[in-house]
């Protein structure tokens, strides 16, 4: 009975980590569909001047996170899970306050020494005066974003992800209608949309999912319910000190590895204006150029990594389940295939930007330079899709420092690329970098997975015949529709986003009737 009793406990519990996975996943789709349509509308009302002014701000926004909120978030997240596993109800309400109050404690002092010190900081790191208002505003969240990540830590390590998944959504659907309402009531009925606003949008986005959160906590089963659903046995409890001490032995490394990585990416960032200024560019020029290409360009090219993600995120426990089976067989399975289909949506996805994305810069953002930058950077699809689904595979097989030391070092040559190629060949300098630095974390990634994992690669499934397919298709559609967009009188956006579709439809037909993919991938 007892072995019936355990084998039906493990099946729910792999039951509840799957459909977890799931929630998540598609709750982080949702959000990127939103943040991609948000994009496009600041896009639109925001101008390429401005809108390059409010992406400088991220990588404050993102540096100061890591410190307060993301190591602190995995430790509660680990430590809940192990207090769990010991059904010890009583440690985990303690892990939660003390991590709270560590988080919230180190947000509080960056918000106020950000407040302070906004002048300073946009004008010696990014570079841009303006920016000082949007910082001050964006100081305000910190305190908000770590009660946040604390109480979604806390979920995660109760295997109970929807709160955190519908937080997310919430989070971004609030703040859309809050900049949206602001800015047309300020407009008077015209949208104008300042860096401010969209500041303003993302604070009151956080301080809302913030109130969700902790609303939550009083209306979810507590632990204990969860651990015994009859009387508990009695539980040991930690001192406050001892949680604490635990807390950040875990997440100071943690914190440490990210912290480097999002620096180095903020000086990236930083950089290119700066770089584009010094290739003969006025500010307004570089801001408008580096506007164009982050806040328009890339939005489409990283928008497929909605799907790549989701299957990274369930990709990640399959590689690590396989891997403490000892199964090196369906390691390799679930490698190879993961990678197949990660270069198929990337060759797709190049096929789209080569095909259309002249049009879609010019009809979506209504601007003929972002067009010509999805074009170029098209080619990253492949590499930049492959790299996140080699990196959870890395990560999957416990090497989470392989996956750390590549991503510093194609950064670190992508910066030195920046300073030397772009005062001399100005964007063109900065694509180049994007392409190399791509390139070598890609090739690292490779050679690692390569040498360690016993992949079933099928290069003409996987390269040959998409490749083949994607271009014929691609050819036979771009002359029909360049032959019906002259006749027809549908709107040129919705006909050319019902193009884009009908091309992957058509590819994903011939990729079926060609055995490029079946079903015996899945097995």
């Amino acid at each position: 009975m007892n072995r019936i009793r355990i084998q039906s406990i493990k099946k729910i519990g792999k039951r509840n980590i799957l459909m977890g996975t799931m929630i998540l996943t598609l709750a982080g789709f949702l959000t990127r569909v939103i943040g991609f349509f948000y994009k496009i509308f600041l896009s639109k009302v925001m101008g390429a001047e401005r809108l390059g002014i409010y992406q400088l701000i991220f990588p404050i926004y993102s540096i100061a996170f890591t410190v307060y909120a993301s190591g602190i978030q995995t430790s509660i997240s680990r430590l809940v899970a192990a207090e769990m596993g010991r059904k010890n109800h009583k440690n985990i309400g303690k892990i939660l306050k003390v991590g709270l109050l560590l988080s919230v404690s180190v947000a509080s002092v960056l918000s106020v020494l950000l407040y302070k010190f906004s002048e300073a900081v946009a004008y010696h790191f990014l570079l841009e005066p303006r920016s000082a208002s949007s910082l001050r505003i964006l100081s305000m969240v910190f305190p908000f974003c770590a009660v946040t990540s604390s109480i979604n830590g806390y979920y995660y390590g109760l295997k109970k992800t929807g709160v955190p998944a519908s937080t997310q959504l919430l989070e971004q659907i609030i703040r859309v209608i809050v900049v949206y309402i602001v800015a047309y009531t300020l407009g008077k009925g015209n949208l104008n949309v300042t860096c401010e606003m969209a500041v303003f949008g993302l604070v009151i986005g956080e301080i809302a999912s913030s109130l969700y959160n902790f609303l939550s906590l009083f209306m979810t089963k507590s632990p204990k319910r969860l651990l015994y659903p009859g009387p508990a046995p009695d539980a040991v409890s930690d001192k406050s000190r001892t949680i604490a001490k635990k807390i950040l032995i875990l997440s100071i490394p943690l914190s440490t590895n990210r912290l480097l990585i999002n620096v180095l990416h903020s000086i990236e960032s930083v950089l290119i204006p700066a770089m584009l200024k010094r290739s003969g560019l006025t500010t307004e020029m570089a801001l408008s150029t580096y506007g164009t290409l982050v806040g328009m360009s890339m939005p489409f090219i990283m928008f497929p990594t909605a799907v790549i993600n989701a299957l990274a995120v369930l990709l990640l426990p399959a590689v690590s389940e396989a891997q403490a089976m000892d199964n090196e067989y369906l390691i390799g399975k679930t490698s190879s295939v993961s990678i197949k289909y990660s270069l198929l949506i990337g060759i797709i996805s190049t096929g789209i930007f080569l095909i259309f994305g002249k049009n879609l810069g010019l009809y979506i953002f209504n601007n003929e330079e972002a067009g010509r930058y999805l074009i170029v950077l098209a080619w990253l699809c492949p590499l930049i899709y492959l790299t996140t689904t080699l990196g959870s595979i890395i990560n999957g097989l416990g090497k989470t420092h392989v996956t750390f030391a590549n991503s510093i070092t194609g950064t670190l040559i992508k910066i030195i690329i920046i300073i030397i190629l772009v005062p001399k060949k100005g964007i063109n300098g900065y694509l180049t970098a994007l392409l190399i630095g791509q390139l070598i974390v890609t090739f690292m990634d490779s050679f690692y997975i390569v040498r360690n994992v016993r992949l079933q690669f099928d290069a003409v499934n996987s390269l040959l015949k998409p490749g083949i397919i994607v271009a014929t298709a691609g050819y036979l559609i771009k002359c029909v529709y360049e032959y019906l967009n002259k006749i027809t009188q549908i709107h040129q956006t919705v006909f050319l986003l019902c193009f884009c579709l009908l091309f992957c439809v058509i590819c994903l037909i011939l990729f079926t009737i060609t055995k490029t993919i079946s079903k015996s991938d899945f097995r």
